[in-house]
């Protein structure tokens, strides 16, 4: 996200500098419970598929609905225009906007408010900042597990099991018997070996749609591109992981929530209750000392969460 000027240098973030998690790992580590069998860290890639068993389309687009009930819609677009989206509004009330674009195949989209109806509308650019509808339908979901939208991954999250995110993922996992063990992990990783990208971050263009290999790659992103990293390797551990997008202070910013079964705190950054999401943000942690990061996140008032992904 772009960065704007902040008492907290939340998002000025220049190299990495490395997360002050030490001590955290070892420490927990000793309080945790290692009697039993070591987690298991195979992935499990949740794959999105358009089976055609329930489509809504004309020769403009397509929305199949076939998995509903896993949490998620697959969406075409066939027209002729270039400029197209995809708003989605949910029973939350939230309106959701992607993009569209010919050629691209089905993409797969959440179905992030849970249980109840959704509109959607694919809206096709006629001139200006003027759309038109080229299709719309509601649709009633009835999701069989509350996290599934937040285990598969969709246009934003993207993964598939031959990701190098996936296999980086299943290797920070080995030699764990927790879920929170693993969030450790991944978020230790993360916050030492990804450096902000100022540049990226001044020039980053309406749309823009993280690539977590090239971001491993690279070892440079955005905070989008942080959070996107972390939870396509979260979600392939069978860990459900939020995507959320809204503003820390005055800024526009992107971070991730988790859930896992076990309770706790880790070293009073990320708290876990076994019950409720809790905030985390990865790049929020890879840009400032132990303390900093402690007052910045306990005060929940910071963040003001607009979308989830």
């Amino acid at each position: 996200m772009k960065k704007t000027s902040h008492a907290l240098p939340v998002i000025l973030l220049i190299g990495i500098l490395l997360f002050v998690l030490s001590g955290c790992s070892s420490s927990h580590s000793n309080e945790a419970d290692h009697s039993g069998p070591k987690r298991d860290s195979t992935p499990k890639v949740l794959s999105p598929s358009a089976p055609g068993k329930k489509v809504y389309k004309n020769n403009s687009a397509s929305i199949d609905a076939s998995h509903i009930s896993e949490g998620y819609i697959m969406v075409k677009y066939t027209g002729g225009k270039s400029k197209v989206k995809l708003q989605i509004a949910g029973p939350d009330q939230a309106n959701y906007t992607y993009l569209l674009s010919k050629g691209a195949g089905y993409m797969a989209f959440p179905l992030n408010a849970g249980n109840g109806s959704y509109s959607l509308s694919i809206l096709e650019n006629v001139s200006g900042d003027s759309y038109a509808v080229a299709l719309e339908q509601t649709i009633s979901a009835k999701i069989k597990d509350r996290f599934l939208p937040f285990l598969y991954p969709n246009q934003y999250v993207w993964f598939t099991a031959k990701s190098n995110a996936v296999k980086k993922g299943q290797k920070l996992a080995e030699n764990t018997w927790t879920d929170l063990e693993v969030v450790q992990n991944v978020y230790n990783y993360v916050t030492k070996h990804v450096a902000y990208d100022n540049a990226k971050a001044e020039n980053v263009s309406y749309g823009y749609i993280p690539n977590v290999d090239e971001t491993l790659k690279t070892g440079k992103g955005i905070c989008f591109d942080y959070a996107a990293l972390m939870t396509s390797m979260l979600r392939s551990q069978r860990i459900p992981t939020k995507l959320e997008v809204g503003y820390a202070g005055e800024t526009y910013h992107a971070w991730i929530s988790t859930y896992v079964d076990d309770k706790g705190w880790v070293d009073d950054i990320i708290k876990f209750d076994g019950k409720n999401w809790q905030l985390m943000d990865p790049t929020l942690a890879a840009s400032n000392d132990k303390e900093s990061v402690k007052k910045y996140v306990n005060d929940k008032n910071h963040y003001v969460v607009k979308f989830n992904y």
